[in-house]
């Protein structure tokens, strides 16, 4: 028989609070076309794109996260010194020790709450909601705080014109707490491995230590370039549009319900195109609001699905209690999907 006393955490997990920030910089295609031989309307028709934020030298990964997690907090009606744990989501953060998390944990207030990255790419608001909901389940803390943050402007190569209109900065945040029923859905994920060199880095960090710099690709002012994100877009696309509606399908199986009973469609905020061929093949209701956050704030990773579900509950587009599906997926290629119950 065992010695150990088992964990006395809640029933169910749901989502208590949403909060988001964009940098004050909007940066419209037009800014884009000064370094890439593309037009306003090709990036508009290949990727929904019109605008996008651009963080400031004083819009740090931490900076921005804590001003998302401040309203998300606030909107969860609680004090951050409640907060058990804190789950920083980042491909961007540049110190590879100690966790950004950390700082963020303290300059909110917590009372040295668990802190820590992790890297998931695009499908890291899923992971890191999967964890929240397991943590508290668990016992191990009462609430959790799940950060999505990114300034993807510092890893996008503005002379590669197959990705330097994509990617933006911004911050979201939600607070995971407690529930006396299912709000938040058995999670969909997993990850392809084999298909990893689609979207990624185009070179290692360590590429930059004791080697010929004169080897490393240069940009058009012979600058030796820094490390961006590269992708194939035709193979990352199909993949998308074809393997993630079918995820997105056993999320909702995984649920209990159908595309009947969603209020709400949050998918990672990717291309449009994207979004549009997912709608269709799931077969969505009209009456299911769809976020397309993606055309005014492009493509900002694990911040998407957050960002974009702020959005919706500030303009009205969505409302507290609406069943919503979210799908993030991404480099690596990973992916995660669950149905939750709006803030």
């Amino acid at each position: 028989m065992s010695k150990i006393r088992p964990s006395k955490g809640a029933p169910y997990a749901r989502i208590l609070g949403v909060g988001g920030y964009r940098p004050v910089r909007v940066v419209p295609n037009e800014v884009i076309l000064e370094t890439i031989d593309s037009s306003d309307e090709w990036i508009r028709s290949r990727s929904g794109i019109e605008t996008r934020h651009w963080a400031s030298d004083e819009e740090t990964v931490a900076a921005m996260s804590i001003e998302a997690s401040g309203k998300a907090i606030a909107d969860a009606g609680i004090n951050a010194d409640q907060i058990g744990a804190v789950v920083v989501s980042t491909v961007s953060h540049f110190s590879q020790t100690p966790a950004v998390a950390t700082e963020i944990a303290d300059k909110l207030g917590t009372r040295k709450a668990a802190a820590f990255d992790i890297s998931a790419g695009c499908a890291g608001f899923g992971y890191g909601l999967t964890l929240a909901k397991g943590i508290i389940v668990e016992g191990s803390a009462e609430y959790v705080l799940v950060i999505g943050v990114e300034r993807l402007s510092d890893l996008t190569d503005l002379e590669d014109r197959a990705t330097a209109f994509l990617f933006g900065d911004g911050a979201g945040a939600v607070v995971v707490g407690p529930s006396e029923e299912p709000h938040i859905g058995p999670t969909v994920w997993g990850s392809e491995g084999d298909k990893a060199g689609t979207i990624k880095q185009t070179v290692p960090w360590d590429e930059f230590r004791g080697s010929d710099l004169s080897q490393l690709p240069l940009n058009s002012k012979g600058e030796v370039k820094f490390p961006a994100i590269t992708q194939e877009g035709q193979a990352v696309f199909r993949w998308a549009v074809f393997e993630m509606a079918k995820v997105a399908q056993q999320a909702l199986d995984a649920a209990g319900i159908t595309a009947d009973d969603l209020d709400v469609f949050i998918p990672h905020q990717a291309n449009e195109r994207i979004i549009d061929s997912m709608v269709k093949t799931l077969k969505l209701p009209q009456h299911v609001t769809v976020a397309r956050d993606v055309r005014t704030t492009g493509n900002t990773s694990a911040a998407s699905i957050p960002l974009a579900m702020e959005r919706l509950l500030a303009t009205g587009e969505a409302k507290s209690g609406d069943t919503a599906l979210v799908i993030g997926f991404g480099a690596g290629l990973v992916y995660a999907a669950t149905v939750v119950t709006l803030p």
